[in-house]
């Protein structure tokens, strides 16, 4: 016969209810009442109905995990977003942006309860068609476009901007950058930091002194030939993430460029490369795991109308290794 939640009550000496609060981590039952219900659960081999707790509650708790795989920051944050939801009763389904909409009907048909969205491009239709049709989402590592919504972000200003500081406090004049694509959140913000510092010092930064491309390695490589094959080329480079730093950073190895003797390098993330020896990157720390829980938990909260819709800002840090220092005599 089948085991049902009905079993473990009579087994528990609690109620059904109990049996079903217990089993999905409600704070409201006691720690030794979860215990004695765990038990008697594993006793008689009973496995939770999610499909039949879905039927019964017109909820899935399933959230959608929406991302651009290619961007290799994000494979990190998938484990604290799955921890964060599984503690509260929800399950992650990873659905990958590949900047179509038929992405649109995998979360519209109501599979799924709601959505983090960690694609970056300002001009996505899907958050509009998410807050069109009342699906609760919350942007993580970005703020929307033209759709207002929650979100979890660094203060990607304010790091741009301690790292413009810090460069032209070594003494650096000729300042470079390679940053994102322009149609991002993080990219637009990064640069808008950066170029603050610059210009509160009386410097500018130049177009032919700024390189765009995507947030990868190869963009650190491309940036590098662009950028430091002119007669007055920069002494400092800021890299709007740390994937483009190390990737301008194997480039000059290659050419035998030194960093920070022959140019200085900061990056922004602080992904944990940045600190290996092969690199130990300058960069701003960038709190990414404890925003990707705060993402989930924050919109768990909405659906379950426990939590507030607002936009929460994480501070950054300046992280001092390796890739900084003051220009040389042959770069200043």
């Amino acid at each position: 016969m089948t085991v049902t939640s009905h079993d473990v009550a009579r087994l528990a000496r609690v109620s059904q209810a109990t049996v079903s609060r217990a089993l999905r981590g409600d704070p409201r039952v006691t720690e030794t009442t979860r215990m004695r219900v765990r038990e008697a659960a594993a006793t008689l081999g009973y496995v939770r109905s999610e499909l039949g707790r879905g039927l019964s509650t017109r909820a899935t708790h399933r959230i959608a995990l929406v991302a651009e795989l290619e961007n290799t920051l994000y494979h990190q944050l998938m484990a604290p977003i799955h921890d964060e939801l599984l503690e509260r009763g929800y399950r992650m389904a990873l659905l990958a942006e590949h900047g179509d909409e038929a992405i649109h009907e995998r979360l519209l048909d109501r599979s799924v309860d709601g959505a983090i969205l960690m694609t970056t491009r300002l001009d996505a239709t899907l958050p509009y068609e998410l807050a069109r049709r009342s699906l609760p989402f919350v942007f993580l590592n970005r703020i929307g476009g033209p759709v207002e919504a929650p979100s979890v972000t660094a203060d990607n200003v304010g790091g741009s901007r301690a790292a413009g500081e810090l460069l032209i406090g070594l003494g650096h004049t000729r300042i470079g950058a390679i940053v994102g694509p322009a149609d991002t959140s993080t990219s637009r913000d990064r640069e808008a930091g950066f170029r603050d510092a610059l210009e509160d010092a009386g410097l500018v930064l130049p177009s032919k002194r700024v390189f765009r491309r995507e947030y990868d390695h190869e963009t650190g490589r491309l940036g590098f030939a662009a950028l430091m094959a002119a007669d007055d080329a920069p002494s400092a480079i800021f890299c709007a993430n740390d994937f483009i730093a190390i990737g301008f950073l194997n480039r000059a190895l290659e050419l035998g460029i030194t960093v920070p003797d022959d140019v200085a390098v900061i990056g922004f993330d602080d992904i944990d490369m940045a600190a290996w020896p092969a690199f130990e990157l300058t960069t701003v720390r960038n709190p990414l795991l404890a925003m990707a829980r705060r993402a989930a938990g924050t919109l768990i909260d909405l659906i379950e109308s426990t939590g507030a819709a607002e936009r929460d800002v994480f501070p950054t840090q300046l992280v001092l290794r390796r890739t900084h220092g003051a220009p040389s005599e042959s770069t200043a």
